[in-house]
């Protein structure tokens, strides 16, 4: 029995794959929220950790002096490692403000326009005094947009360099229209192979001294004059259509999406 603790104890040190307690989701520094509440919010994140391999989770504070967004980053960055999988909402009591800090796949789930539809919710409930509810919505929100998948043409764009990366993601219909579309190309070349090499080889010969002919003529071209036309080619309108961007900032050598507000 002791050298079987010892191996699971083992396995649980050295497992790649970090696994947090279901509390663990829920950091309420700021007391904002009883033990119930917590519990039921647990329960929603674990469900969103499970859809995109990472974490998404709360952290309420009333003793944060830094910049909630870099204190936001900092805190992401150590709870889920460097650019991996993570969200993570920022309720800072003492400067009243609200952020929203993502990383890996959230920052393309959670584009800007997103972000603002969630912030637009927990703010409204923050305002209201109602912390639970500002939490719940933060994970719902976070749980629909991941359900709903990354938007078609949506793309990142650094806020220092301006450097737009665009995400490519192939859907379930393109990926059924490709494969049906390359099993059509292939039975219809055997086909037409098999058809035109129906003639078993060295059982036939193409007549090529009766059927050939050759016709030499002479032919000179000279050139008697030439023209240029230029005509200026506008510039093509820029399309705001397609699932909208997320614009990232960098923090302690990690990528991060995200924004945040006052309530």
């Amino acid at each position: 029995m002791k050298k079987f603790l010892l191996f699971i104890g083992f396995l649980a040190l050295f497992n790649p794959l970090k696994v947090f307690a279901a509390d663990d989701t829920i950091d309420d520094q700021a007391n904002l929220l009883t033990t119930e509440e917590r519990a039921e919010l647990s329960s929603q994140a674990d469900a969103i950790n499970q859809k995109i391999k990472g974490e998404v989770f709360i952290l309420t504070t009333t003793d944060n002096t830094e910049e909630p967004r870099t204190f936001a980053n900092e805190q992401l960055m150590a709870r889920v490692g460097k650019n991996n999988n993570g969200a993570l909402l920022l309720l800072d009591m003492t400067q009243r403000e609200i952020y929203l800090s993502t990383s890996g796949n959230m920052i393309d789930y959670i584009t800007d326009k997103r972000r603002d539809q969630l912030l637009d919710d927990v703010e409204a409930a923050m305002s209201a005094g109602d912390y639970y509810q500002a939490s719940a919505d933060y994970l719902t929100n976070a749980e629909q947009f991941v359900d709903d998948g990354i938007p078609s043409g949506s793309y990142r764009i650094d806020e220092t360099t301006g450097k737009v990366t665009y995400y490519k993601s192939i859907t379930g219909i393109e990926l059924t229209i490709g494969l049906i579309i390359a099993a059509a190309a292939a039975i219809g070349f055997f086909f037409m192979v098999r058809l035109r090499y129906q003639l078993k080889i060295g059982t036939y010969r193409y007549p090529y001294r009766e059927n050939a002919q050759l016709d030499l003529t002479e032919r000179q071209d000279q050139l008697v004059n030439s023209f240029v036309t230029t005509r200026r080619i506008p510039r093509p309108a820029k399309n705001n259509g397609g699932g909208g961007g997320s614009t990232t900032n960098s923090s302690g050598g990690g990528t991060f999406g995200g924004g945040g507000r006052g309530f």
